[in-house]
């Protein structure tokens, strides 16, 4: 574990992450810029006293268990972190931890931007994503970054649309080719950092096409043989890059993560607080997912209701662009959240690896969070303008 990040959850609670994230709206300009353009270090210092570790993580073996109580109380050992492996044609995927076949798991996925337009739903080929990212763009208006491996029969993919800044940063933690249907002003000198297919600056068109079912805007679709077709055009690598290490960490086969520390709680309805579209996420315990609503009724995917196994809070400082309804949110600058599974809630806090590195998540003990294995949603909460969450226990009472 690096010092710099040891040294940062030493100085950081919760708390006082939160009283930092509201001071962070009084000097955020720039664009989820690089960590170099933020505050110095001895800014941002507040006491120890304000972090108190707590014990975050029970690792259960599925069937049976664990062998001694010091397997669980001192949070997962090696031993029960999931190692990337190939067997008999199927690898456990970057994605999910879940085993897929080589030729997925081993190709570098595609990330692609998706509206949440009431005029654009359903969203097509957003139930194989293994993760997705949720982020408002625009005033209230939110959309998706499908993260997809599992998309090689897909003919109809989005709607596609346009780019901003920290999506591009959310598709690189991944090593994912971006696909989306254009940009912001703000976001396209960023473009230059990412290999990505552009619906309308002549290089990527191929790769999408406009259905007669929707209007305009909300009917540009991405295919998997366009995508693949402007990929070989463009020159793109679909083989990881060999200093990736994939993003998450997951548990090994036959366990699963439960969350008991001190600051654990039930988690049954978790509402992120989003303005426009009112999701909420209701943890069923038949299969441990957690099933998505919105706009006062179930998100269906073109394949059925959104189902995930594990979900991410991530508060950010954020603002807007000069005058306009364009959102500046800062994805750099460490700041706290939850990490929810399993119908149970724990504080973390995040930090991410350099200006395009991955992003992790710690618990108040300062372990990085274990995944289990399955489809993961990150909601990317601005502090400045939210509706505060809330979370229901099983029963219906108020947690959060």
């Amino acid at each position: 574990m690096k010092q710099g990040r040891k040294s940062f959850r030493r100085r950081f609670g919760t708390w006082g992450l939160m009283g930092l994230l509201w001071l962070g709206g009084c000097w955020l300009t720039g664009c989820a810029g690089p960590v170099s353009a933020l505050p110095a270090e001895s800014e941002r210092i507040l006491p120890e006293e304000a972090f108190a570790p707590t014990e975050e993580i029970v690792l259960e073996t599925i069937g049976e268990e664990p062998e001694t109580e010091a397997e669980t109380a001192e949070g997962p050992g090696e031993e029960q972190i999931q190692v990337r492996t190939e067997q008999d044609g199927m690898i456990h995927s970057y994605l999910t931890g879940e085993l897929v076949p080589v030729s997925q798991g081993c190709r570098r996925p595609l990330a692609i931007m998706m509206s949440n337009d009431k005029e654009s739903l359903p969203q097509y080929g957003i139930n194989r994503a293994g993760v997705v990212y949720e982020a408002p763009v625009e005033a209230t208006m939110n959309r998706y970054l499908a993260i997809l491996e599992d998309y090689d029969d897909l003919d109809r993919i989005g709607s596609v649309r346009s780019c901003r800044t920290y999506y591009i940063y959310f598709a690189r933690e991944f090593d994912a080719i971006y696909a989306h249907f254009g940009q912001s002003t703000f976001a396209k000198p960023y473009l230059k950092a990412i290999d990505n297919i552009n619906g309308i600056d002549g290089t990527g068109g191929a790769a999408y096409y406009r259905s007669k079912d929707k209007r305009s805007p909300h009917n540009a679709y991405a295919s998997f043989d366009g995508i693949q077709r402007v990929i070989g055009r463009l020159g793109y690598s679909q083989e990881y890059d060999p200093e990736y290490q994939g993003h998450f960490r997951f548990t090994a086969p036959g366990t699963q993560v439960t969350l008991t520390g001190a600051d654990a709680r039930e988690a049954y309805k978790v509402s992120p607080g989003y303005r426009l579209n009112q999701p909420w996420f209701s943890y069923n315990e038949d299969d441990g997912l957690y099933y998505r609503f919105q706009y006062g009724g179930p998100h269906m995917g073109s394949e059925g209701q959104i189902a995930v196994k594990n979900l991410i809070i991530q508060y950010c400082s954020g603002g807007y662009y000069a005058t306009t309804d364009y959102r500046n949110i800062n994805v750099h600058e460490p700041s706290w959240g939850y990490f929810i599974t399993g119908g149970r809630m724990e504080d973390i806090t995040w930090e991410k690896d350099g200006e395009y590195g991955v992003t992790h998540y710690y618990d108040a003990s300062g372990r990085e969070i274990v995944l289990n294995p399955g489809k993961t949603w990150i909601c990317i909460i601005p502090t400045n303008d939210m509706q505060p969450m809330s979370v229901e226990a099983k029963d219906g009472t108020p947690v959060l």
